[in-house]
């Protein structure tokens, strides 16, 4: 957001605040015909968005994919069908085609993809937001970047619980989304202490655990990546829950920019059980 100029910068800051305050004060029945015209408004409404930008420039779309290709790649092989949520202009999705079966990419908008020729196992979906319309276990791997907090808290507590339901036993999630401690990560970061544009609600670690152990999730891990590349092994998610809890006890100030490093970190669940429903109690163990 820095090195825009001041009044496209608040130019975006109100059409994001307009729009998230359509969301925030809608019912659930409103939400789920609202996402999708909200986001397509977005693009039309700020078509210097940083993402419609991107969606225009071929290099910056393939760095960005390779960033999280390298990321995900020990996640995919020739036998995995991938489920990317929020797909973007599809820079991943496309990139990831080449490695895995088939590729499910899920957004409420296609309004940043680019008409051209596509890989034939890449298959767009749309959704209301929150459902994942595919079935039961039929997907191996997950992946979401930053998705959960442009929804409804309900709404994300509803499309993890679904994320859950698509994944075969033995299936993976990796949810990447800003923290809390070091935003807000939305637009109004320029101008707030909190987000008001169209972050709905940003996670905390430990917030985000709660939510994937909801969903069933019966074994939790976390491991610290920067720019693509593992910087350790996954572990008990607990280890960085202390850590945050003592940054959240900083002020405005040095809490953003400590905080900053509890974005490295990379909360992954792991599907375990053949039942759809989730298991009365899960662990991050």
């Amino acid at each position: 957001m820095t090195g825009r100029p001041a009044d496209e910068l608040r130019h975006q800051y109100e059409v994001e605040q307009e729009l998230g305050d359509r969301l925030r004060t809608a019912s659930r029945a409103e939400r789920l015909r609202l996402y999708r015209s909200v986001y397509d408004e977005r693009i039309a409404r700020v078509p210097t968005h940083p993402l419609a930008v991107r969606a225009r420039d071929s290099t910056a779309r393939e760095a960005a994919a390779a960033h999280r290709l390298r990321l995900i790649h020990r996640f995919l092989g020739p036998e995995t069908d991938f489920l990317e949520i929020g797909p973007g202009d599809g820079s991943l999705a496309r990139a990831a085609a080449g490695q895995v079966r088939t590729v499910y990419a899920v957004d409420v908008s296609l309004a940043l993809v680019a008409e051209g020729h596509w890989p034939q196992n890449l298959e767009w979906l749309l959704t209301d937001g929150v459902s994942i319309p595919l079935p039961s276990q039929s997907v191996d791997f997950a992946f979401s970047d930053q998705v959960l907090e442009h929804l409804h808290p309900d709404d994300a507590r509803e499309q993890t619980r679904d994320v859950y339901r698509t994944l075969r036993p033995g299936g993976f999630y990796l949810c990447i989304t800003p923290n809390r401690l070091s935003g807000p990560w939305d637009v109004s970061r320029a101008f707030d202490e909190t987000a008001t544009g169209l972050h709905l609600k940003e996670y905390t670690l430990r917030e985000l655990v709660a939510l994937f152990q909801l969903a069933g999730f019966e074994r939790i891990r976390a491991f610290v990546s920067y720019r693509g590349r593992r910087l350790s092994p996954p572990v008990d998610p607990r280890i960085f829950l202390v850590l945050e809890r003592v940054i959240a006890i900083l002020p405005c100030a040095p809490r953003r920019r400590i905080g900053r490093a509890l974005d490295a970190v990379r909360i992954v669940g792991t599907r375990l059980t053949r039942g759809d429903e989730p298991t009365a109690r899960a662990t991050a163990s």
